[in-house]
């Protein structure tokens, strides 16, 4: 299945895509959201499908995040070792984690608002899991029984923050804006192979990140497992797993990053693409 929200910020209902048609199943889902996923949604979902009628949606729709606010983002930096080669970074020889707040979630197409004193916003084109059954301890092997679903994220970084302000990694990954996700959640039985998909990320049409999954350092399964070992993954839960080679932080001679009226355009094989506008912080 293919799992879209949609309608106007804050007020988004559950969809669902089938043969490339959008369908609201607000009268079947309430969202989808840590019950859902816990209180195996998925299933109950799919063999309601079978008898109910459901509504079209025009596809011109505003789609908003693939799910509702989870408890938690965890990241995972530094995944690929071309992206860990440009930033003159070591191969980590365990997973890097770090937090995104969920209050940075935002519709896939919205725009992407450049925080107040921002120099230095990046892109990063990832892979996001999401979690659909509590794992605590779990082991590799029994991994992906935890997974729900995959679906595309830019883990946008504003690296002064991140890198230059002392502490945490956090606070350049967090911003208003700095986690587009969708355009849907797709099933596992979508992805034919997780660990060969093609994601790639443009900025004002220029390709700039090309990477695959199958470059992956620590692999869905383990990474699944090793957070697991760290703290409780609640259903609904997101984990982002890395960005390929050609973030800005990144690009020769020397780094760059965006600006007011760039357009940012990533996608991933079998997840779909997304479309961000790059606005200026106004004061509200």
């Amino acid at each position: 299945m293919k799992l879209i929200r949609f309608g106007a910020a804050g007020a988004e209902k559950p969809g669902i895509i089938i043969d490339n048609k959008y369908y609201d199943v607000s009268g079947l889902v309430q969202d989808y959201n840590e019950e859902f996923f816990g209180g195996n949604g998925l299933e109950k979902l799919k063999q309601d499908l079978t008898s109910a009628s459901l509504t079209e949606i025009d596809k011109g729709v505003r789609l908003g995040p693939a799910l509702a606010r989870p408890s938690k983002i965890v990241c995972v930096g530094l995944n690929y070792k071309d992206h860990a080669a440009e930033t003159n970074a070591a191969i980590p020889t365990e997973p890097i984690l770090f937090f995104k707040a969920t209050s940075a979630i935002v519709g896939p197409n919205d725009d992407l608002i450049l925080p107040k004193n921002s120099r230095k916003t990046d892109w990063e084109v990832e892979l996001a899991i999401v979690i659909g059954k509590k794992a605590s301890y779990v082991s590799e092997e029994n991994a992906l029984n935890h997974v729900a679903g995959y679906a595309l994220h830019n883990d946008y970084s504003e690296r002064e923050f991140q890198i230059e302000r002392n502490g945490q990694w956090v606070k350049g990954k967090s911003c208003d804006t700095f986690a587009p996700i969708g355009p849907f959640i797709a099933t596992p039985d979508e992805i034919e192979d997780v660990h060969k998909l093609r994601l790639w990320l443009t900025v004002n049409g220029k390709t700039l990140q090309d990477g695959n999954t199958a470059n992956f350092i620590f692999n869905v399964p383990f990474i699944v497992s090793y957070i697991s070992q760290f703290m409780t993954l609640l259903p609904g839960d997101v984990i982002s797993t890395g960005t390929p080679a050609g973030v800005g932080l990144g690009q020769k001679p020397e780094p760059w990053y965006l600006k007011a009226g760039d357009v940012v355009e990533l996608g991933i094989d079998g997840l779909g693409s997304s479309k961000q506008e790059v606005k200026a912080y106004t004061e509200k």
